[in-house]
């Protein structure tokens, strides 16, 4: 998700999060209802008209989906003020209910488990407004430089449901979907997956008809239309050719060329942290958008401004974020962690965005050495706030806090330190990708894979930086050759090993737990915290 430093410092995150009160709106999106248990989706056709002289949208979205138990009540989602004006199945109309932004349809034939059937849901109207994409989504409808309309979607958090009719829940992907816009010539759109086709139509539209071949979640879908210009490129990746395609406003073409060349670096790289890139199939595209961009599956946006850092400014304050470009790194991380792992509900958007803040230190490392990885995470310590847990409430829609960019990249940099094999953590990342390849996760099955592979219970671990506000704080204490140590701001239990110096420089482990535990040393004790760890220390009397 693209929250960045806005989300960081402008997002309302309540402090007593898990004492809000929750509405039963926030339950229709959050949860997965006995209206959407029933039914598994597995394709979209999304076939639409977008017209930017009045902002409105109008068509339809065929639902397909196998039965996997008998019910006769189908929840999709729409917000309003676009509305659901016809349902069908078989060619027959079917009747339906609106409750707030979810539709409940009756349908009239037997639902037998195991049958594959399909819904079309015809909608129209003008989207809510985009007032601040990508933090404040909905559809962005702007003109270029020249003149031309410029219009773009943006929606996590808010839902896909804002501009096309669907199963807005994360927990069930399409596994492939046909996405058709129309829109006045000359402009394009760009959307996810290949171009199949581009169809000129009599009334002076065309239609651009973008194939998806892998699983997508739902606000990953998006529809990009500009009177573009592009150029395509050969990646030669892991598991072959991949395709890469750009798509930018004419008059931005030249510095576009330019600054693009962060793609092929980041592909070089997060392979070789992550493993192949995950859509081959579908191929990669960068797409200039109004906003400052989001990480659409296949079809990333960008609105950096071509140049580097976010925004030109090095959120690291070590100078090492203005070595490349903020946006290109940063969204592309998410093809790995986000659309390839997903999370089956927002509480656990950490998946996404721990693991693609931390990409930002992997990069930096894989072209400018470890320590100046290192550099680059310690240095955004200072924008964590620990104000509340970076987990959010399951089953209501509720994300955790802006912590779970920053102080979840910590987090992981730290486990790198406990684990204190580089080539053992690489494989860990490679393999979570391997493992959860294309499928939607609860946070905790990534926190017992990465345990199980580390060969360590880090489940004390995961609950100090995910779902406590504490720092750990080491505290110690000398006494004639004894050394006294303990952990304390801490979770129950809590008994991470940490790396220290002491007076002779030489770097060994601790094993700290919550009560006192004793080394005994040769008296000239000046003890160093390894600042890899994002932990505090306090020398003590004891």
């Amino acid at each position: 998700m693209p929250r960045y430093l806005p989300l960081f410092f402008l997002l309302a995150v309540c402090p007593l999060l898990h004492a809000q009160t929750f509405t039963h709106q926030d339950t229709l999106r959050g949860a997965i209802t006995p209206e959407r248990a029933w039914w598994d989706l597995t394709y979209y056709h999304l076939d639409i008209a977008a017209h930017p002289a009045d902002s409105s949208i109008d068509g339809s979205n065929t639902v397909f989906y196998k039965v996997l138990k008998p019910y006769q009540i189908m929840q999709i989602d729409l917000q309003p003020p676009l509305a659901i004006s016809k349902v069908t199945q078989d060619g027959q109309a079917l009747k339906f209910r609106r409750d707030g932004n979810a539709y409940f349809i009756s349908l009239q034939k037997k639902q037998k488990p195991g049958q594959a059937e399909s819904i079309k849901v015809s909608y129209s109207g003008k989207p809510k407004i985009a007032t601040n994409p990508p933090w404040e989504g909905g559809v962005q409808w702007v003109r270029d430089n020249q003149g031309q309309p410029f219009v773009a979607t943006s929606c996590q958090g808010l839902g896909s449901s804002v501009w096309w009719p669907c199963k807005d829940h994360m927990y069930d992907e399409t596994d492939s979907m046909l996405i058709s816009i129309r829109v006045p010539k000359p402009l394009m759109d760009v959307s996810n997956g290949r171009l199949r086709r581009v169809t000129d139509n009599e009334d002076g539209t065309r239609t651009f008809d973008w194939f998806v071949d892998n699983p997508i979640n739902n606000y990953g879908v998006n529809m990009n239309v500009a009177d573009y210009v592009s150029w395509q490129e050969t990646y030669d990746g892991e598991k072959g050719k991949l395709d890469l395609s750009y798509y930018v406003l004419p008059a931005d073409l030249e510095r576009a060329k330019e600054q693009f060349k962060d793609v092929p670096r980041m592909l070089k790289a997060f392979e070789y942290w992550f493993g192949p890139y995950p859509f081959y199939e579908d191929g990669y595209k960068l797409v200039q958008v109004p906003y400052l961009g989001m990480e659409h599956q296949s079809s990333v946006t960008y609105g950096n401004g071509f140049m580097n850092g976010y925004r030109g400014k090095d959120l690291s304050g070590t100078g090492w974020g203005l070595k490349w470009d903020f946006i290109i790194i940063h969204e592309s991380g998410h093809e790995w962690f986000a659309n390839n792992i997903t999370y089956k509900d927002v509480a656990d958007m950490w998946v996404h965005e721990s693991f693609t803040n931390y990409s930002e230190n992997l990069f930096t490392e894989y072209y400018y050495g470890q320590q100046a990885g290192a550099d680059y995470v310690i240095g955004t310590r200072r924008l964590i706030k620990n104000e509340s847990p970076i987990v959010g409430v399951y089953g209501v829609n509720q994300e955790g806090s802006g912590d779970m960019y920053y102080k979840g990249g910590n987090m992981l940099h730290t486990i790198r330190q406990i684990v204190n094999d580089d080539e053992k953590w690489r494989q860990i990342l490679r393999g979570l990708n391997e493992t959860f390849y294309h499928k939607t996760v609860d946070g905790s099955e990534i926190e017992k894979y990465i345990s199980k592979q580390a060969g360590r219970d880090l489940s004390k671990v995961f609950d100090q930086y995910l779902r406590d506000i504490r720092i750990p704080k080491l505290e110690y204490s000398l006494s004639g050759k004894d050394l006294k140590y303990r952990w304390t701001n801490v979770v129950d239990g809590f008994d991470m090993p940490v790396k220290v110096s002491l007076a002779d420089g030489k770097a060994q482990f601790i094993y700290p737990a919550t009560t006192w535990k004793t080394m005994k040393t040769n008296g000239k004790v000046a003890l160093t915290i390894d600042r890899n760890f994002y932990v505090n220390g306090m020398a003590v009397d004891k």
